[in-house]
């Protein structure tokens, strides 16, 4: 897959490209499998605003996807691929045997017609999700549980993957795609493969209007606000923050400041930290 570039008929067109979404077989959704998307600007129940930079974009509706993957020894069939405005990989529809239809995160290569199963039976195939317990040491995977029967939580986005490094009793060690080496119960499932859409890290927003669709407000500097707006405003000219290190605009160190909690219950499990 590739990436769409334009002809510069403006400046923002110039640096704007897209994803190339000709691997995309159906436009509208399954309509059974959708679910009303809420909205919050940003704002708390009192209506004030309690996350920074968010409001407006265009509507959406939320894709209901199969994160547990338990539906076991019966086949389904990839139907259809789809774009899913929530998220950055696409999604792929399947059809299992008994009529039931559900979204998956789009394995790469998957095309209409593969057939994917799960269970713990089921063979080392991209798509295929089957207990970690079953999975060969070496074998690359992507949506991972960290309980037993919760669903997927990790390895979700566009292109990424994981690799199972080793098992040992009940837990396994899988490097995860920011180089972290985590523990996770051998009972968790997993999915073969890697997510497809590799290359949306590559596309270019490239105008202000296009990330309001997304739902992004503009974002100010603190350097260019005035002191009682922000720790970092004030000062003659352009002017450095005038502090130690940067803060946020409530005076709590950021941009490079760890706040994972040294007392976190998980921390037990990560066995080499991030890069």
């Amino acid at each position: 897959m590739a990436v769409k570039t334009f002809n510069p008929t403006s400046p923002a067109v110039r640096q704007m490209t897209v994803a190339d979404y000709s691997v995309l077989t159906k436009k509208a959704p399954e309509k059974a499998l959708l679910a009303t998307a809420k909205k919050t600007g940003g704002r708390n129940s009192y209506g004030r605003i309690t996350v920074r930079h968010i409001g407006g974009g265009n509507r959406r509706k939320i894709r209901i996807i199969d994160w547990k993957r338990n539906k076991d020894n019966i086949p389904a069939k990839v139907v259809a691929i789809e774009y899913d405005p929530n998220r950055t990989a696409f999604i792929a529809l399947l059809q299992y045997a008994d009529g039931v239809k559900s979204y998956i995160l789009c394995p790469a290569e998957t095309k209409i017609g593969h057939v994917i199963v799960s269970g713990p039976d089921a063979d080392i195939m991209p798509g295929n999700a089957l207990p970690i317990a079953n999975i060969p040491v070496g074998t690359i995977i992507h949506c991972v549980e960290l309980k037993p029967g919760k669903g997927a939580q990790m390895v979700r986005t566009a292109g990424a993957s994981a690799q199972l490094m080793a098992k040992e009793g009940e837990y396994a060690q899988i490097r995860l795609p920011s180089g972290e080496v985590r523990m996770v119960s051998i009972k968790c499932r997993a999915t073969i493969g890697t997510i497809g859409n590799a290359e949306h890290e590559n596309v270019n927003i490239g105008k202000a209007g296009r990330k309001r669709h997304l739902g992004v407000r503009p974002t100010v500097r603190g350097v260019v606000m005035n002191p009682n707006d922000h720790p970092h405003g004030g000062g003659e000219g352009k002017s450095p923050i005038g502090l130690p290190g940067p803060v946020t605009p409530w005076g709590v160190p950021t941009l490079g400041k760890k706040t994972r909690n040294k007392k976190k219950q998980s921390s037990k499990f990560i066995v080499k930290g991030r890069k």
